[in-house]
């Protein structure tokens, strides 16, 4: 059975729901002993060809009917889309532009995330500054009550390696957030930095990206990153910032 099902999930993968649909639809009344011609003869593409004949030979070694093995084919292309729904990735760049390749912003996908926010917002950055539209989106999130969190890299008079204090000027301008930064950086993790770049939020989209949230970075750098919906990405994210904070790695800055 595991054989036929992997021959299963190999259709559902390259054909559309409606043709898997016409597919198990005549599969309803086949017979193992009739010509599987006319059931090929539903795809054009030789590689989905390969596929279907791959899981009809399988079938006819199996106990079961055409009609559950049409069933079969159905759950699975219905389980692969409904999985590729809630779990999806883009790609998002910022520099000169390509041909062939378009792709969102940086600084449109940090606000998308953050005001998708209902409960809590995580965002990690080396530094922060001259990004007004990220500190407004951030606001806004914590006025109409989402759990803001910033982990930012510290000064070197708070143990980290920034000549000066960004925080000061950030927690004036969101007084509802709550900062964190590293203070635990003894042995291995001597002379580490926060140098991820991360907004997740409400463990269920979280982007991952090269860039710091500065001026250059939005507009004159080239940054990549990926943006992920649904899935065990965003929820691991913060599962592990909320470890390290829990660890006390990570402290508030008014602890």
């Amino acid at each position: 059975m595991k054989v036929l099902l992997d021959r299963a999930y190999d259709v559902a993968a390259l054909l559309s729901p409606l043709s898997v649909s016409m597919i198990a639809k005549k599969m309803e009344h086949l017979d193992k002993s009739a010509n599987t011609g006319q059931i090929l003869s539903s795809v054009t593409s030789s590689t989905a060809c390969e596929m279907l004949d791959g899981f009809l030979k399988t079938w006819h070694k199996s106990s079961l009917s055409g009609k559950e093995a049409g069933y079969l084919l159905l759950a699975a292309s219905h389980s692969l889309n409904k999985t590729n729904e809630e779990n999806q990735t883009e790609l998002v760049l910022t520099g000169p532009t390509a041909p062939n390749v378009a792709t969102r912003r940086t600084e449109q996908v940090f606000l998308d995330v953050i005001t998708s926010a209902q409960s809590e917002v995580f965002i990690v950055s080396f530094v922060a500054h001259e990004r007004p539209s990220i500190l407004t989106a951030l606001k806004k999130a914590a006025d109409k009550g989402v759990r803001v969190n910033v982990v930012l890299e510290s000064s070197v008079d708070s143990g980290g390696t920034l000549e000066s204090d960004q925080f000061v000027g950030l927690k004036a301008a969101l007084p509802d957030a709550t900062f964190y930064q590293w203070t635990k950086r003894e042995g291995e993790f001597a002379g580490g930095k926060v140098h991820a770049k991360i907004v997740v939020s409400d463990q269920k989209s979280a982007f991952l990206t090269s860039a710091n949230l500065t001026g250059h970075a939005m507009e004159r750098n080239i940054e990549a990153g990926a943006l992920f919906r649904g899935g065990d990405t965003p929820r691991d994210i913060a599962r592990y910032l909320l470890g390290l904070i829990d660890l006390k790695i990570l402290t508030r800055l008014d602890d």
